[in-house]
């Protein structure tokens, strides 16, 4: 009887309780807290940005508990810079330029955790019009470049591919807002370029890339360089993995729905700066796509992700080029944990 009337008044208890709990305001759950990350950019605002803000629109960054802040940049290795001091803890940069400091301050140096320009964009470009058909007709020419360009600095890579003497080949440093003029009024044979850069430049000339140039990628000619992607820093990874995952996630969904669609991608940028050319900028994120993005590695491999072997032979072609000390390991320079599962990352061609 004793145990009887306990189990009953337990029971009573229990429903009193639950009674009670109903009348009384629910507390949420302790929320994840939201890490902030400054991001920013190789260059000014442009089509090949587009994906950022489309991510940022759909809510992507949110989803992943992640305030992210966007700033414009100075350059690719520029990128690489400013996340090594602390200004940043993320942004979009080259690999090359990580390769480069993973010798000289390792310990500083950012990670590449999503490569994006499967194809590093360098170019030698020559009117169509041009005697020089073949990288031998290069020798007693004289090509322009920036001070320090990465395209020039490269240059013997491909030569040595071609049978090329380095050596009869004439330099010039021109600015960066000539080297298409430079060469388009004849006083260089040529241009060490940016392509996804100088493309674009030469349409805003009136001149059809396409047509009245012809283009020497460094892709195409023996160069396994990589280019540019989602680079963070060595903090972040250690302090935050999860944040680094959720930003390579973030990013990925971005960059996936602009293949998908383009123009929702190329709205998303022009809403931040409404005085951009948007036809221009469309065909710029088009080219890019098409040249340094999308190729038959990427569709293997799927996006964000790199060929073991391939870059393996890209960190001892920077080495030479570059004359570095030593050859740095892959793990140093790339990490491919943060990246979603490769059905994920597949994508078609646009």
């Amino acid at each position: 009887m004793h145990h009887r009337l306990s189990r009953r008044a337990a029971a009573f208890a229990f429903a009193a309780l639950a009674s009670l709990a109903a009348w009384l305001p629910v507390r949420p759950a302790a929320a994840q807290p939201v890490t902030p990350i400054k991001f920013v950019l190789d260059w000014k605002l442009q089509g090949i940005h587009a994906w950022y803000y489309l991510a940022e629109d759909k809510g992507y960054f949110a989803a992943e508990k992640l305030a992210v802040t966007i700033d414009q940049g100075d350059g690719s290795a520029a990128a690489v810079t400013k996340v090594m001091a602390g200004a940043y803890q993320a942004g979009f940069g080259d690999v090359n330029a990580i390769i480069q400091n993973a010798v000289a301050k390792p310990g500083t140096a950012p990670v590449m955790v999503y490569m994006i320009y499967n194809r590093a964009p360098f170019a030698l470009i020559v009117k169509s019009t041009s005697p020089i058909r073949t990288l031998k007709d290069l020798e007693g020419k004289t090509l322009g470049t920036v001070a320090g360009g990465a395209a020039s600095r490269m240059f013997p890579v491909i030569a040595g591919k071609g049978g090329v003497d380095a050596a009869k080949v004439k330099w010039t440093n021109v600015a960066p807002n000539l080297q298409e003029q430079m060469m388009l009024k004849d006083h260089v044979d040529g241009s060490a370029v940016f392509s996804v850069t100088s493309y674009m430049n030469l349409v805003a000339q009136g001149i059809d890339p396409d047509k009245d140039i012809r283009w020497f990628h460094y892709g195409d000619l023996g160069v396994e360089l990589y280019g540019n992607g989602v680079l963070v820093s060595q903090k972040l990874v250690k302090d935050n993995p999860q944040a680094v995952a959720g930003l390579v996630r973030a990013i990925h969904k971005g960059l996936r729905d602009t293949i998908a669609n383009p123009d929702a991608a190329i709205a998303a940028l022009m809403k931040r700066e409404p005085l951009l050319n948007k036809d221009l900028e469309k065909r710029r994120l088009m080219y890019t796509l098409k040249t340094v993005m999308l190729t038959p590695e990427a569709a293997a491999i799927g996006l964000g992700d790199v060929s073991d072997a391939r870059f393996a032979r890209s960190l001892i072609q920077v080495q030479e080029a570059f004359e570095l000390p030593r050859v740095p390991t892959a793990a140093e320079v790339f990490d491919r944990r943060f990246l979603p599962p490769l059905a994920e990352r597949r994508v078609a061609a646009p």
